[in-house]
């Protein structure tokens, strides 16, 4: 257990630093950020930054050495530069989580391989390989780099056998190994976000419905439709046994779709995902805080969810310039990230209304997967 005054380091300089660095300031413990990025809105909130290369080893070790506990903010960190911290420091989650989530074929065997429903896939190391996943899965299908790629990036659909359909695709993803997906109708997509504390202990949050656009997460809302409801207690014990078999310590992210064969699983997120945001005014102890009790060795706090609804919007790109109006509004809890850059599809903050009457509604059109 991590006495106060503690240092927790966090790989990555984005909003999710930020989020994490303000959490663990409330129960008494100094973060230090790791970045090689120019902005870093998670170092401005930070007592301490270095901004250096992923593998630039001797800022690594004085980094490590200046920490306590390393965790991460995001799932593309090298697995080799946790390798190499994880000789100096104790790094949770470990590097296994980020080798398993960094490849979506490695992702979708291992979770297969614990009973775990997905759709059908293929994998596409070359495009002659795209040619025989068509012919196994058939159309239409969406095409993933293995690696990379997130919030719709490095994707692409094809909509008929036409091999033109799949030139086109391969070309969109920049002719990169690849992993082909069957579409699957679904319902409704939504999320578990459970806390795997350091003794195994582990905690859930109540699942959000997700509506996303253009491959974005636009909106987390509670509580879920019925569907959702029913299907969210299979999705919780499949995800336990993710952690588990991961000897997983802090938030782990599973993302799923509502069908009428029950939860089919996504992906996941080793770290505090988008669609926990919410947790912040709308649960007891939120993902960030749940997060940094877990990585500094803590009990675990209550994931409960005191007043529903609850609805969370992100942000995005010139969405921003509606904070003057939403903050106006008395019954809205705005965070603003504090990024400089505006453009299209970057999230640049978020608001949460909580309890009856608050907030917009959102709706979500079942759609094929």
């Amino acid at each position: 257990m991590l006495p106060p005054g503690s240092t927790i380091g966090i790989l990555g300089g984005g909003q999710l630093g930020r989020m994490l660095a303000a959490a663990a300031a409330r129960l008494g413990y100094r973060t230090h950020v790791y970045a090689p990025d120019r902005e870093s809105v998670a170092a401005e909130v930070a007592a301490m930054h270095t901004r250096a290369a992923w593998d630039d080893e001797q800022r690594l070790a004085a980094f490590a050495a200046a920490c306590d506990v390393v965790t991460f903010e995001f799932e593309n960190v090298p697995v080799d530069t946790v390798r190499f911290l994880s000789g100096h420091v104790a790094v949770r989650p470990g590097a296994k989580s980020l080798e398993v989530a960094q490849d979506r074929l490695a992702e979708k065997a291992f979770v297969a391989g614990l009973g775990g429903r997905t759709a059908p896939f293929a994998a596409v190391p070359d495009r002659a390989a795209l040619d025989a996943a068509l012919a196994a899965i058939g159309t239409p299908a969406i095409l993933k780099t293995v690696r990379m790629g997130y919030d719709g990036k490095g994707q692409a659909r094809i909509a008929s056998p036409d091999p033109a359909d799949a030139d086109a695709a391969w070309q969109a993803i920049g002719a990169r190994a690849a992993i082909l997906e069957g579409f699957v109708a679904f319902a409704h997509e939504f999320s578990v976000i459970l806390v795997r504390g350091l003794d195994g202990e582990t905690r859930v949050w109540d699942s959000p419905l997700n509506v996303h656009e253009a491959g974005i997460l636009r909106a987390s809302t509670l509580p879920p439709p019925p569907i959702v409801l029913d299907q969210q207690a299979e999705a919780r014990a499949l995800l336990a046994q993710v952690a588990d078999a991961l000897d997983y310590v802090g938030v782990l992210a599973g993302e799923f779709f509502a069908t009428d064969a029950g939860p089919l699983f996504n992906e996941m997120a080793p770290r505090v995902h988008n669609s926990g945001h919410w947790t912040i005014e709308g649960a007891v102890a939120s993902q960030f805080e749940n997060h940094v009790r877990a990585v500094a060795g803590l009990p675990l706090g209550s994931t409960a969810v005191p007043r529903l609804p609850v609805t969370m919007h992100n942000l995005i790109g010139t969405d921003i310039d509606r904070v003057p109006d939403l903050l106006a509004d008395g019954a809205a809890h705005v965070h603003h990230y504090g990024k400089t850059e505006v453009r299209p599809g970057r999230k640049l903050g978020h608001v949460t209304w909580v309890g009856p009457g608050a907030g917009p509604g959102v709706e979500s059109e079942a759609a094929p997967r």
